[in-house]
C-alpha cells in the first residue's frame, strides 16, 4: 500500500484524470497542473478518427513545421485590430491582390479574408442582392422578391443564404448521369427578380464543375436580348486553388465577363488548417458601398464588411506562407501530385472490376468519386464504407445525391497531398478486403449503416 496520501500522490505522480471522469457537466471547482489538463485533452482526442486516413474531409490536416511556427507564435494576434496589427492587414490585402492577379482581375480590385467560404458566399451574395436592389431602386420597380438561381450540388450554405436574408431559392435539380447544371437549366429560372446565379467549380459530390462558360455566354445574351444585367458568382471553394494550377487555360474566373465574384477557402486546397477563406471581386464597384461600415476602433478608422469582428490573424499569415514559399510553380506541382495519385487510384478502382468511376477524363478536384458496377443486392456503397472503416479505420463517405438523383449512391475518396502512391496502393487492397468479407457475410445491419459517413461537405 502506498505510503503517500491522495493530495501527495496526484502532486507526485499527476494523472489523477486516469480515476476520475473527465469534467462535462459543471464548472470544475478546483483545477490541475498544466500536464494533467493537457493530457486530459490529449488522451480524449486520441479516440477521435485519424487525419491521415480521414478521405472525407477537404480540410487541409496538415502544413510545413515552418507554417506551424507561425500559426503559434501569431495566434494572439486579433486580426480586426489594425491599428495594433497594421501589417496584418496589410498582408491580407496582398494575398486578395494576388488571388485577384490569380483569377485574372482585369484591374484594381477588392475583397477580404473570411472564416472560410461559407462566410465568403454569404457576403458574396449580400452583395448580388444590394446591387440588385441599386437597381431596382435606380427604375422605380419593387425590391420585395429576390431570387438566387443555382443548382442542387452546391453546399447547404447557399440554401442558408436564402433563408437568412429572405431570398427564394431557385433550386435546379439534378439527375442520374448529370451531376453538374449548365446554361440550358439556368435559362427557364431568370427572370427580372434573380439578384444572380451561383455556378460551382468543383462540387463536393462529384468533383467537378458547372457549365460556367456556358453560363457566362447565356447570361452576356440575356443582357443583350432582354437588357437583364444578371452576375454570375462562382463558388471557388474546393476548385479556385486547383483549377489554376491544374488546367490553367480552362476559363471560369475574371476572364468571364458576367462573373463578379468569387470564393474560395484557403483551408482547403489552398492548404492552411481551418479558419481561412477568401472573397474577391472583379471591381470594386461589384461589392455594394451599404455592405461597408467604417469603424472608429482603437483609433483608426477602418472599413469592414465580414460578418465576423474579433478573429485571430494567424491563418491570414499562414495563406502569405503559403503564397511566397510555393507561388505558382509550387502549387502546380503539389496539385500534379495529388492528381496522379487519384489516376492512379481512380485505375486501380476501374481495374478492380467491382466499381464505376465517376466522371474520368473530365477537370475534376483530385478525388474519386465511384460506385459499385453492375448489380449487387447483398450490400451497397454504406455497407463498404461501414466494413472499411471497421477493418482498418479508413473514413470514407458514402452518400446518396441531391434531388432528383436521389437514387444514385456514390462514394468519394479525396487524395490530399499527405497521400502517397503507397497509400493508395493500401487504400485499394483494403477496399478489396473489405468486399471480400461483404461478398461472405452480405451487408452491415442497419444500426453499423447508421453511423458511416453520409454528408459531402466536410
Amino acid at each position: 500500500m502506498s505510503t503517500l496520501g491522495k493530495r501527495e500522490a496526484e502532486a507526485l505522480f499527476g494523472n489523477r484524470f486516469l480515476t476520475e471522469k473527465a469534467p462535462a457537466t459543471s464548472f470544475p471547482e478546483g483545477g490541475m497542473s498544466p500536464t494533467e489538463a493537457m493530457r486530459l485533452v490529449a488522451e480524449d482526442l486520441a479516440l477521435e478518427g485519424d487525419p491521415q486516413r480521414n478521405l472525407a474531409t477537404f480540410v487541409t490536416t496538415w502544413m510545413e513545421p515552418e507554417a506551424q511556427r507561425i500559426i503559434a507564435e501569431n495566434l494572439h494576434r486579433n486580426f480586426i485590430d489594425h491599428a495594433e496589427y497594421p501589417i496584418s492587414a496589410e498582408i491580407e490585402q496582398r494575398c486578395v491582390r494576388m488571388l485577384a492577379d490569380l483569377f485574372h482581375a482585369p484591374g484594381p480590385t477588392t475583397g477580404c479574408r473570411t472564416q472560410g467560404s461559407s462566410e465568403a458566399i454569404m457576403l458574396g451574395a449580400l452583395s448580388l442582392k444590394w446591387k440588385w436592389k441599386e437597381r431596382r431602386q435606380a427604375a422605380h420597380l419593387p425590391t420585395d422578391r429576390p431570387n438566387l438561381v443555382f443548382g442542387g450540388d452546391v453546399h447547404v450554405v447557399w440554401e442558408k443564404f436564402c433563408r437568412y436574408f429572405d431570398v427564394e431559392p431557385r433550386i435546379i435539380p439534378l439527375a442520374e448521369g448529370k451531376y453538374t447544371i449548365g446554361p440550358e437549366d439556368v435559362e427557364p429560372h431568370l427572370d427580372d427578380n434573380t439578384i444572380g446565379v451561383a455556378a460551382v467549380l468543383g462540387t463536393t459530390f462529384t468533383g467537378h464543375m458547372d457549365d460556367i462558360v456556358g453560363i457566362n455566354d447565356l447570361l452576356l445574351d440575356i443582357r443583350t436580348r432582354r437588357d437583364l444585367d444578371i452576375p454570375l458568382h462562382v463558388d471557388g471553394a474546393s476548385g479556385g486553388f486547383v483549377w489554376p494550377f491544374l488546367y490553367p487555360d480552362s476559363p471560369w474566373d475574371f476572364r468571364l465577363e458576367q462573373v463578379r465574384s468569387i470564393n474560395v477557402s484557403g483551408h482547403k486546397y489552398g492548404l492552411v488548417y481551418p479558419g481561412i477563406g477568401w472573397l474577391v471581386f472583379r471591381e470594386q464597384a461589384d461589392l455594394a458601398e451599404d455592405l461597408v461600415f467604417y469603424e472608429n476602433y482603437l483609433g483608426t478608422l477602418d472599413a469592414t464588411f465580414t460578418l465576423n469582428f474579433s478573429t485571430g490573424a494567424a491563418m491570414v499569415l499562414a495563406q502569405y506562407y503559403n503564397f511566397v514559399r510555393l507561388g505558382r510553380d509550387g502549387y502546380t506541382y503539389v496539385m500534379e501530385q495529388m492528381q496522379q495519385n487519384a489516376d492512379a487510384l481512380a485505375t486501380n478502382l476501374r481495374e478492380s472490376g467491382r466499381f464505376e468511376v465517376i466522371g474520368a477524363g473530365a477537370e475534376q478536384l483530385p478525388l474519386v468519386a465511384f460506385r459499385l458496377a453492375g448489380e449487387h443486392t447483398s450490400y451497397d456503397e454504406s455497407d463498404i464504407a461501414w466494413q472499411l472503416s471497421a477493418e482498418r479505420g479508413w473514413m470514407v463517405p458514402a452518400y446518396t445525391l441531391p434531388p432528383k438523383a436521389e437514387d444514385v449512391k456514390i462514394m468519394r475518396a479525396l487524395v490530399k497531398e499527405t497521400m502517397s502512391r503507397e497509400q493508395v496502393e493500401r487504400l485499394t487492397r483494403d477496399i478489396e478486403d473489405a468486399c471480400t468479407t461483404l461478398d461472405t457475410k452480405g451487408g452491415t445491419a442497419h444500426v453499423e449503416r447508421e453511423k458511416t459517413k453520409k454528408g459531402t461537405g466536410y
